[in-house]
């Protein structure tokens, strides 16, 4: 009953229920069996301790912040993400809570909807998990991405549900370039 009734009200609060995307559902089952990690030590050593240092107020324990940002580095690139974007990304979505769950059902650190489990075929996907979030959470962000040509505010208002709205996309944009933005030489 409750349920029902917060379904009823999502249009009228601006969330829309997105129907799941054939082409989105194919690569989300292509990437929850793919892995990368980082080309070169140096770039590696440097970008994690800057991450590290701006991450440290939301994730205490170094060496649970060090993997976190291992994951996001990879599943970034594997994504053809920037990883600076994905941690804007968790930042607004989350506040880098793992086990974030949102009005509307999304969980984890990129706030994931669970019919995605269903569309792949693999129900058993644990969305808690961080690994599996990022993957999940990442690929669904480059599809918009490329869906929209490049177009940032409307990939991540269409990530976000919210098509049409820019007070998402700008929030996450502002926290790219409030907080994670790197200089790139």
């Amino acid at each position: 009953m409750v349920l029902a009734a917060i379904l009823l009200w999502l249009p009228v609060l601006g969330w829309a229920i997105q129907e799941p995307d054939t082409e989105l559902t194919k690569l989300l089952q292509e990437a929850v069996t793919d892995a990368s990690s980082f080309d070169d030590r140096f770039d590696a050593e440097v970008w994690l301790v800057d991450m590290s240092s701006r991450l440290k107020r939301y994730i205490k324990d170094p060496k649970e912040r060090v993997d976190f940002l291992k994951l996001v580095h990879s599943e970034a690139k594997r994504a053809g993400l920037e990883p600076e974007l994905v941690l804007s990304v968790i930042h607004v979505e989350s506040l880098f809570k793992r086990f974030a769950i949102s009005v509307v059902g999304a969980q984890g650190l990129m706030q994931v909807m669970p019919f995605w489990k269903n569309e792949i075929g693999r129900t058993e996907d644990n969305l808690m998990d961080t690994a599996t979030n990022l993957r999940y959470g990442c690929t669904i962000l480059k599809h918009y991405i490329n869906r929209e040509k490049g177009n940032l505010i409307r990939a991540l208002a269409r990530y976000n549900g919210s098509l049409g709205r820019t007070k998402y996309p700008e929030k996450v944009l502002l926290f790219w370039e409030r907080y994670w933005f790197v200089k790139h030489v």
